[in-house]
């Protein structure tokens, strides 16, 4: 069950999907059989991004008959406030800890990096290239020049590993993949949730969320997240950690069969927060 993630030793193959798993509430709530009975392997934290983000507007959330499309909008503290307050308390958790950031332009995601780099408690880095684009609109990871671009000029600012998470929102998503792997990327993360709109029943031709539009996942992105992760997986030699829809260890076995090193349970923790440990330990009764 053990694996090697860029030279960081897991004890399994199941890890989080970055903010589906919120640890430190956790530990408020059950305190410490959080820890003693943790279901992953390593821990990816929440987005972190330069400043401070409140999130996008209510409603944030509307469930659909195999998932959730969330509109949460990436609320954190901001890379100061991470360091001061979340990070902390995620390093004294027994797994190595992941950082996911995220940055509009090269020169924030280079001041994310720069300042993560020296933090010792901090295994890796996991980089959310599904941003818009300040100036094209597009998400930063869409365009293989564009994602080229954005690691060219930022991959020296750690020598942390870098995993590229990448958006499912794109063309070719194993062209983007060829892109991260020849610009520096030690591994790939796919899927991100898959762009989504919710019809408000009371309201025709109006959204419920109040952003207008969200992001789909759980089950019903599963067989568009193992299309992409095979696509993936037969492009590149880059370690893969795949997710998307990812509720039980039959699931994981399609993914870990399609190509990827590592699963990520993300939906489903929402729902269970056991499930991650099941999925685990579903693998380990059938290796």
């Amino acid at each position: 069950m053990g694996v090697d993630l860029c030279a960081i030793d897991l004890a399994h193959p199941v890890i989080n999907g970055s903010g589906t798993f919120d640890v430190i509430a956790a530990r408020r709530a059950f305190g410490a059989s959080v820890d003693e009975q943790f279901p992953f392997s390593a821990f990816v934290s929440k987005t972190i991004t330069l400043q401070p983000r409140s999130g996008n507007p209510p409603a944030r959330l509307f469930e659909t008959p195999a998932g959730l499309i969330n509109s949460i909008g990436l609320p954190n503290r901001g890379l100061a406030g991470y360091l001061e307050h979340d990070l902390p308390q995620l390093a004294t958790l027994a797994v190595p800890l992941i950082t996911n950031v995220m940055g509009s332009d090269a020169g924030e995601v280079s001041q994310l990096l720069e300042a993560l780099d020296g933090r010792e408690e901090i295994a890796a880095i996991e980089l959310n290239v599904s941003c818009p684009n300040v100036k094209t609109g597009l998400d930063i990871g869409s365009d293989p020049a564009e994602l080229s671009k954005l690691l060219a000029a930022v991959r020296a600012d750690t020598s942390k590993p870098l995993i590229v998470k990448l958006t499912p929102n794109t063309a070719n998503v194993a062209l983007v993949a060829k892109a991260a792997e020849a610009s520096g990327a030690d591994a790939v993360s796919l899927i991100n949730t898959l762009r989504a709109f919710a019809a408000d029943p009371a309201r025709p031709g109006k959204a419920w969320l109040g952003s207008g539009t969200g992001g789909q996942s759980g089950p019903a992105i599963r067989a568009i997240a193992l299309a992409q992760t095979s696509a993936v997986a037969a492009a590149v030699e880059l370690p893969i950690i795949a997710m998307g829809g990812i509720s039980n260890a039959a699931n994981a076995r399609q993914f870990l069969d399609a190509g990827a090193l590592i699963v990520a349970v993300g939906t489903e923790s929402f729902r269970d927060p056991a499930a991650a440990a099941q999925v685990r330990d579903g693998l380990a009764r059938a290796a």
